[in-house]
């Protein structure tokens, strides 16, 4: 049976289908000894290589993969780059080849799932998709009760209105918010637009999955239950790129 490239390294556990096409693009991809182009689909018997390096296909049960929830500190950076100091490999130190789903902020802190299964990565990430993740976010002044209802009803940022939130309150400089989008700093953009500056951002849930039991920096295998649940909650949603 034949499969499309980005898919089959994605499946491997080497990175998302995202970073396959771009390293694709860039001709670090071999199929057999040659370059192919994007959309070059792969059969059992083809030997793909990245960077020189041949890749093993990962097993159609999944067993080989690893799903993890890892309690991010504030200075963190979600990158698989090395070379990055403070990256999230590096910080946590798993034996086995590991990328973030998803990003949290340097200055955040709190949730983040990672995983070698990338086809799990674009089910979640994808906006359609409206997986849900929950915020305690600590601001620099009170918070009242017109900023929760303006945060909560869509807020223009990076050229686009956010989608309506759950937003409440949560002590005099606190709030919590659940979000199934993820612009690039959204609720840092969204405090700034009405004036007030984020102090402490904590993501403390993804979907069904939540810190319970995870100090700062420590990180977790998802549980059977977990993965139950994550199965039956993606089973409905595309990994395809648009």
């Amino acid at each position: 049976m034949l499969k499309r490239l980005n898919k089959y390294i994605s499946e491997t556990g080497y990175c998302s289908r995202r970073e396959a096409d771009s390293l694709i693009e860039q001709g670090h991809v071999t199929i057999n000894g040659a370059v192919p182009e994007l959309g070059t689909k792969v059969g059992p018997d083809d030997i793909v290589s990245v960077k020189g390096k041949p890749i093993t296909p990962s097993k159609a049960d999944k067993t080989d993969r690893v799903y993890l929830a890892y309690n991010k500190p504030v200075g963190i950076t979600c990158t698989t780059e090395k070379k990055v100091k403070g990256n999230i490999i590096d910080a946590i130190g798993f034996k086995q080849r590991i990328f973030p789903i998803g990003r949290l902020d340097k200055p955040s802190e709190g949730l983040i799932l990672l995983t070698s299964d990338g086809d799990i990565v674009n089910k979640i990430l994808r906006a359609e998709n409206a997986h849900d993740k929950h915020y305690r976010v600590i601001v620099n002044k009170p918070v009242t009760s017109e900023f929760i209802h303006n945060m909560s009803n869509g807020v223009p940022i990076l050229n686009t209105i956010t989608k309506k939130c759950l937003v409440k309150q949560a002590g005099k400089f606190g709030f919590d918010i659940v979000l199934t989008q993820g612009l690039n700093r959204q609720i840092r953009r969204m405090c700034e637009y009405f004036g007030y500056e984020v102090t402490r951002l904590t993501r403390k849930r993804i979907m069904h999955i939540d810190l319970k039991g995870l100090k700062v920096g420590q990180y977790r295998h998802l549980t059977e239950q977990e993965m139950l649940q994550m199965n039956a909650a993606l089973k409905h949603s595309s990994s395809e790129i648009q």
